[in-house]
């Protein structure tokens, strides 16, 4: 897959320039306790120019699980930012670029992340997940997002609930933007 790195992307972002852009497609819910239900998802990256890349994340199930006006019904937002910290760690393969990812949802929680990226492939793990009074309690995630035929493939897994680490929601997404 072809991309322009955009002329106003901070250096400090370069590893991270095959993300930027609008992402669409569907994928699957499922976790035991959440029925399975199919999801359409829009994932943006973007930039003003800062060492960081802005992230939204929509998803929505579609109208026929939707409210009764036939409207999507979202399911779940995500705002944060994406960005390659100045130190890199001693163990990190050559290929790597260092990451952390910070994400925020309006249920009531603030991630971080931290991983890895290279190769079309970004690697995250929860470093600390921070919640109110009222949000869920979710005490571990890891998230994988890989570049596959040009199409973003990601995978979430949660421990939440009282369950164990395990697949929460996957999609296939398509560039928008090309």
């Amino acid at each position: 897959m072809t991309f322009s790195i955009p002329d106003d992307l901070a250096p400090e972002v370069y590893p991270l320039a095959w993300l930027v852009g609008t992402w669409r497609g569907e994928g699957v819910i499922a976790y035991p306790t959440v029925p399975e239900a199919r999801f359409v998802q829009e994932v943006v990256f973007d930039h003003d120019g800062g060492p960081y890349l802005r992230y939204t994340s929509t998803l929505r199930l579609p109208a026929e699980a939707g409210d009764e006006h036939g409207a999507d019904l979202v399911w779940s937002t995500e705002t944060g930012y994406w960005r390659v910290p100045p130190e890199r760690p001693e163990d990190l393969p050559g290929d790597k670029t260092p990451l952390e990812v910070l994400l925020c949802d309006p249920s009531g929680r603030a991630s971080v992340y931290v991983g890895a990226v290279g190769n079309g492939r970004v690697d995250l793990v929860s470093d600390l997940i921070a919640r109110t009074a009222t949000a869920a309690e979710v005490t571990a995630s890891k998230r994988l997002f890989g570049l596959v035929e040009g199409d973003l493939m990601w995978v979430w897994e949660l421990a939440a609930f009282g369950q164990p680490l395990q697949s929460y929601a996957s999609a296939q997404l398509v560039r928008q933007d090309q």
